[in-house]
């Protein structure tokens, strides 16, 4: 993680920032995904490394990412989800059931709110409060 880093040894960097209280832990990622409003960055195969500083957690990712069209990305070939909701940008179940569990609303209903403010949970929380 921290190779080479100005003649530091990795043994020593590791006992330092123990001492300093901060946990460090590779996570076995399949796949990254950064949601901007313009596109999606798709990080096939990245090393991601979480760092925990007394609660403060920072997540490193390593990798090349790929720029796909926004909402593009998490289709087909991840694991688990379900294909329709991902297809054509369409709105996650986990989505629908968290809107519908919070409002008390059908799925329906939820699903047809998500639908309405784009996938913006909050906006489609209070559309239905």
């Amino acid at each position: 993680m921290f190779g080479g880093g100005g003649g530091l040894n990795p043994r020593k960097m590791e006992q330092m920032m123990e001492q300093m209280g901060i946990d460090v832990e590779d996570i076995d990622a399949e796949e990254v995904i950064i949601r901007t409003d313009e596109y999606d960055l798709v990080f096939n195969d990245a090393e991601v490394t979480k760092m925990d500083a007394r609660g403060q957690e920072t997540y490193q990712v390593i990798g090349s990412p790929e720029q796909v069209e926004s909402g593009a990305a998490g289709g087909a070939g991840g694991a688990g989800g379900d294909e329709d909701a991902d297809a054509g940008g369409a709105i996650p179940d986990d989505d629908v059931e968290l809107v519908a569990a919070r409002t008390g609303a059908s799925e329906d209903d939820a699903r047809a709110a998500l639908e309405d403010v784009d996938g913006d949970l909050a906006a489609a929380v209070e559309s239905l409060e």
